[in-house]
């Protein structure tokens, strides 16, 4: 009965950034939130030093510190193959949106733009509060509701456009940005029907990703804004903020329903569109991040008779969304990241 009473412990939190008020206000803001705040650090070496010593459960990085800064603390994790979320409060805007993606492509979690001045504090505490809590608890289950995708005959799905082409999906979070930069330049043009990317991002800060991968690619990377069909050598990138879905003629449309598990977009609402729209046709790829996410959509893609691909654990900054593939027994070829390129295109010329 004891133990039946006891309530779980409260997650621990790194708090990190050079200004005393800020430091204040996220203990104050995370405290008042149930989290339990075990440490603060006014630069980036501190910030490494504490978080050896009191293995918290997440940490908040400022990006602009004093010696080491918050880029050169994602970079010592990663190096250390940490999996500990870190939950970026800094001050930027869609503006500065490559060095949101700097960040995530460090092995951040997720982004929070500090407050301007004069404006309530009411928005950035619950943001702050939405995503520290999402990133504690990025490893736990969270099942979606299927019904919410829409049902799509298989009579149907041979009507839609380049009905024999494959259909490349690609599902990824922590770490994503900087293993996409290394995998998008690697495949091919055209590539089957074209196809889409699910990168946990915030809103804003999307365009600015889509418009690295594009430079550097030889497929077009584009933020989808709604109303795209796939396209042969296009490859839609989910806008940060929303939800990708399809529509029965599989164009894209862009939807604001409640985040899933802290998470919009989610991966698992496209995966589950694409799959009933293309069934063995899909190819869906799992990479890098945290949590579950792209597990239930790998459970229709099976069912429906496409083909899996998973991140090997040896390349992933965070072995979290492909190791749930794996571990359910989903993944039709499990590769690296240097070989995933060539499984892709394997798999689509197949």
């Amino acid at each position: 009965m004891l133990a039946a009473a006891r309530t779980a412990k409260p997650s621990r939190i790194l708090v990190a950034d050079d200004s005393t008020f800020m430091r204040r206000l996220l203990t104050q803001a995370l405290r008042d939130a149930g989290f339990d705040v075990v440490g603060e650090a006014a630069d980036g070496d501190e910030a490494l030093a504490l978080y050896r010593e009191l293995g918290p459960d997440a940490m908040t990085l400022d990006l602009a510190m004093p010696g080491m800064d918050g880029i050169g603390v994602l970079r010592a994790l990663r190096g250390e193959r940490s999996s500990l979320p870190v939950v970026v409060v800094s001050a930027f805007s869609p503006a500065h949106g490559a060095r949101a993606v700097d960040a995530l492509a460090e092995g951040a979690f997720d982004l929070v733009a500090k407050p301007v001045f004069g404006e309530p504090l009411e928005q950035f505490v619950a943001a702050l509060r939405e995503k520290v809590t999402a990133a504690a608890a990025s490893a736990a289950p969270s099942r979606i509701p299927l019904s919410r995708a829409p049902a799509v005959s298989r009579l149907r799905a041979r009507r839609l456009p380049t009905a024999d082409k494959k259909v490349v999906l690609i599902a990824t979070s922590t770490g994503g940005p900087r293993a996409l930069a290394r995998l998008i330049p690697a495949l091919p043009s055209p590539l089957g029907a074209g196809g889409m990317i699910i990168q946990h991002m915030p809103a804003g800060f999307t365009a600015s990703l889509a418009e690295r991968l594009d430079r550097s690619s030889k497929l077009t990377v584009v933020e989808a804004a709604g109303g795209e069909a796939l396209a042969p050598d296009t490859l839609l990138l989910a806008a940060g903020g929303s939800h990708l879905r399809l529509d029965d003629d599989g164009v894209a449309r862009l939807t604001d329903d409640a985040a899933i598990g802290g998470l919009r977009p989610r991966a698992d609402l496209t995966i589950i569109d694409a799959a009933r729209l293309y069934g063995e046709r899909l190819v869906l790829v799992v990479m890098t991040g945290m949590g579950k996410d792209g597990l239930d959509g790998a459970r229709e893609v099976r069912a429906r008779g496409g083909r899996i691909l998973a991140e090997a654990e040896s390349s992933c900054t965070v072995y979290g969304m492909p190791r749930a593939i794996v571990e359910a027994q989903l993944a039709d070829v499990v590769v690296g990241l240097e070989e995933l390129a060539e499984a892709i295109t394997a798999e689509v010329a197949g």
